[in-house]
């Protein structure tokens, strides 16, 4: 309990915490909130009761108004908001209330008294006309009440209090706001976050040395992360002590107390505790020791803070695993969690207890770090990965580099301490854990990604994307990404064409895009390839037996109901990755790949026949009658001229129609006719290359074409841009004219850098496609070209189709950015699913 007498008084209020004022009626608690809280943090007792009885002072509403100041008080907690309660406060069941609020929410409870003399408090309600005629009593019983109550406010819970005595203490004091111990978000490492040790001294050194560390000191400036249990049962507990707190003491290291510390401090201050479990070779070690360094232990494992937040919200480092709800919060309960986990009641058949899977349903952003129970191999499940691999039980000791997700180890120089039961054979989940349950999806949802911070998602959109992820999609392990939808070029001003080049090309100038790449657009659609070398890389990182990848649509639908068919175009795939070299090059056992599969009939032949042949097999059926019937009557002398002329251009309309659909169609038998234009290369193990400028990409594309020996794969022709240059620029549009003129779809035009924003920081179109004006036939009809369509066409809104491509595009990025993070399964899908959802968003399909 913090008191004084002196003017100026500092209090510390901790950013998370429940603050109580208490005080008599006209003690000042009210002005003193508004000079030192936000006036959001405030919840007064006279406000919540105006709120139910529209009367502040109608004392009858009293219980329904601190109903309504518990249930604010409570979502602001369980927001992570400070709340502050301005209320008498002065008895004891009213402050219980808060107490146990403070605890269901695991914050601490924080008193500010405000002891101010009765007949300060009486003159001061009577100045106030809504208080004039409160009895002097009621006054006196409120005094009276807050000086028996003051010596008992610790012991009944306040983590803190601060009594202000006297009006010019109350005046004068200044608040202070102070951060948890547990919040050290500021720190972004780079961390190597060390596994139980239990005193195995000389492997820690190892890992150490092999971490880079030279004195305990990383020349690098990254910083070691200890989980706790530094010791017991291996054969040098003080080294590790030594060398763990001269790393902590000079600023090289953090360190969280694992329960073997605890029970060790509590030996040292003289509680009685069993000598079990390695704890008899920690107290003999340290018998030789001196009374200094037992001293400094002591010190040092009291200074122990139960769980660190670091990396701006994106880790969390704890001894033996803390759910989300946890994090960053201060209680017993947490304190406990975090040293020994959560049991289910039960114990094994070694009579040791069952812990509580906690991690199986973990959907934190926070990626955590623990030990505790220890396990054959450190593997990620659900964001998060357990580094206690049984150095002390002839294992190994294992570090976690962040934010590089690697892992680094070194073997156990023998068992030095029996197991009370063998380690399992398999480590716990493994990377990805579950995919998306419905928790995940339903109802309205927003997702936080890094290049667009929030994207909405309507929850009719969610539902409709959860029947084609459930009923229709492939493998949810094997469907890593969705492409985003790609928005037209702004529409033509060029007489005669919808589309045009020269609006791509301006528009890319204006966003401050000086090379763009103009990319062939195939007669296809579009693909998502995923290859890994082999089944057991399949396995291994996807957690699928059989498959060794997938082939699928842009809405998730597998390309060949076959599964054979799709193996053995990833079998193809896999022999050109192979002869290119790129396995070694880019270091990694599978890659994501973005293509066209044409042709165009493969995957949309129903769609061929009942809607565009069957256009083209009526105007072929219906025109040449026509035609003669009107050639007939001009030849009688009827003047049917004018729709004479009007017919045959509709039967020329009709012949382009059906001569630019039957560009997308041509036999195959199997894979022989089957074509695959890989066009990007999305991601590889640990890395997402969507980054990579796309005049490297072609590099590696152009080599697994090369390297194809099956016939498989095909060029996407290219051609570069610069936007400032009108030379430049005439040539991008010749080739779109030649292109097209050949009956081609038209092209993609990309900014050459890759994830550009312009000059107020936004996100550039990734590209817009720019089609053909016969293939725009298939699109729009026969005759759009006709001036009076054109001139309708050339009002469509496309702002919402850019704005969706945007979104998708960002959501696309945030799941390759976690895929190759090493994320969760159900982390990489939110973005997935998202992609998915927004597709369901109305929008004209023709653009």
């Amino acid at each position: 309990m913090t008191t004084g007498t002196t003017r100026g008084r500092v209090l510390p209020v901790t950013d998370l915490s429940l603050v109580v004022l208490v005080g008599a009626s006209g003690s000042g608690k009210s002005p003193f909130a508004r000079r030192h809280f936000r006036p959001t943090e405030v919840i007064s007792s006279d406000f919540c009761r105006g709120l139910v009885s529209d009367d502040e002072n109608d004392q009858s509403a009293t219980r329904d108004a601190f109903d309504v100041l518990h249930y604010i008080a409570g979502k602001r907690l369980a927001a992570g908001r400070r709340p502050v309660v301005d209320a008498t406060s002065v008895q004891k069941e009213a402050r219980r209330q808060l107490i146990d609020l403070a605890r269901q929410y695991d914050v601490l409870p924080v008193a500010i008294v405000l002891d101010v003399p009765e007949e300060v408090c009486a003159e001061r309600n009577a100045a106030r006309p809504d208080r004039a005629d409160l009895p002097r009593r009621v006054v006196r019983r409120h005094t009276r009440e807050l000086r028996s109550s003051l010596r008992h406010l610790e012991r009944e819970g306040f983590r803190k209090v601060h009594v202000l005595r006297g009006v010019e203490e109350v005046e004068h004091a200044t608040v202070v706001t102070e951060k948890r111990f547990n919040d050290l978000t500021h720190l972004s490492g780079p961390f190597d976050i060390i596994g139980d040790v239990h005193g195995c001294a000389s492997e820690l050194e190892a890992l150490l040395g092999k971490l880079g560390y030279v004195d305990g000191v990383h020349p690098g400036g990254r910083t070691a992360v200890f989980v706790g249990d530094l010791v017991d049962r291996g054969p040098d507990s003080p080294g590790v002590l030594r060398r763990v707190m001269a790393m902590v003491k000079s600023g090289n290291a953090l360190c969280v107390p694992g329960n073997h510390e605890n029970k060790y401090g509590r030996h040292l201050k003289g509680r009685k505790v069993q000598h079990t479990h390695g704890l008899a070779e920690t107290v003999a070690q340290m018998a030789g020791e001196s009374e200094e360094f037992v001293a400094e232990v002591r010190e040092f494992i009291d200074s122990l803070v139960s769980h660190y937040v670091l990396d701006g919200g994106r880790l969390v480092v704890c001894h033996a695993g803390l759910p989300e709800k946890y994090h960053g919060r201060t209680s017993g309960r947490v304190r406990s969690h975090a040293l020994y986990g959560e049991t289910t009641g039960e114990t094994d058949e070694f009579g040791l207890p069952v812990r509580y899977p906690w991690a199986e349903d973990y959907r934190g952003r926070a990626a955590v770090v623990y030990g505790h129970t220890p396990v054959p191999e450190a593997t990620w499940l659900n964001n998060t990965i357990c580094l206690d691999t049984g150095a002390v039980f002839g294992g190994k000791l294992t570090a976690l580099r962040w934010p590089e997700r690697e892992l680094v180890d070194v073997p156990a120089e023998r068992v030095w301490y029996e197991p009370a039961k063998p380690l399992r054979s398999e480590a716990p989940g493994g990377q990805d854990g579950r995919p998306l349950d419905l928790a995940d999806v339903q109802g309205r949802r927003v997702v936080e990604t890094r290049h667009q911070p929030r994207i909405t998602l309507r929850e009719e959109n969610a539902a409709a994307a959860l029947e084609v992820m459930s009923r229709f999609a492939v493998d949810p392990r094997l469907l890593p990404y969705l492409p985003p939808t790609m928005a037209p070029t702004a529409t033509s001003k060029v007489e005669g064409y919808l589309e045009h080049p020269l609006e791509a090309f301006a528009q890319y100038a204006a966003d401050g895009v000086e090379r763009v790449v103009c990319e062939e657009k195939h007669m296809g659609s579009r693909a998502v390839a995923l290859v890994c070398r082999d089944a057991e890389a399949a396995r291994r990182r996807f957690g699928v037996d059989g498959p060794t990848g997938s082939l699928y649509t842009r809405t998730g639908r597998p390309f060949f109901d076959d599964p054979a068919t799709t193996e053995a175009v990833l079998d193809r795939l896999r022999a050109a990755v192979g002869a290119a070299g790129l396995w070694t090059e880019l270091d990694t056992d599978w890659l994501l790949l973005d293509a066209e599969l044409m042709p165009w009939s493969l995957k949309a032949a129903g769609l061929l026949r009942a809607q565009y042949a069957a256009v083209g097999a009526a105007s072929g059926a219906v025109c040449p009658d026509a035609l003669a019937a009107l050639r007939g009557a001009a030849a009688r002398g009827v003047d049917v001229g004018d729709l004479l002329s009007r017919q045959q251009e509709r039967a020329a309309d009709a012949a382009a129609f059906t001569a630019a659909y039957r560009h997308y169609c041509w036999p195959t038998d199997g894979l022989d006719g089957v074509r695959l234009a890989p066009f990007q290369v999305l991601a590889v193990q640990g890395r997402s290359l969507a980054g990579l400028p796309h005049d490297e990409q072609p590099a590696l594309l152009d080599r697994l074409v090369e390297h194809d020996g099956s016939g498989l794969l095909h060029t996407t022709r290219r051609l570069y841009v610069d936007t400032g240059d009108p030379e430049s620029v005439r040539a991008g549009v010749d080739w779109w004219l030649e292109m097209t003129g050949r009956g081609g779809e038209g092209m993609v035009v990309k900014p050459v850098g890759a994830l550009v924003r312009d000059g107020e920081g936004r996100l550039v179109q990734p590209g817009v496609k720019c089609r053909g004006r016969e293939y725009l036939r298939i699109i729009y009809g026969p005759e759009y070209t006709r001036p009076d369509h054109l001139a309708r066409l050339r009002g469509r809104f496309l702002q919402h189709k850019r704005s969706l491509a945007l979104r998708e595009y960002a959501l696309g990025l945030e799941a390759l950015d976690r895929l190759a993070g090493g994320e969760p399964l159900w982390r990489v899908h939110e973005a997935v699913f998202g992609v998915l959802a927004l597709e369901s968003e109305p929008v004209d399909p023709r653009l």
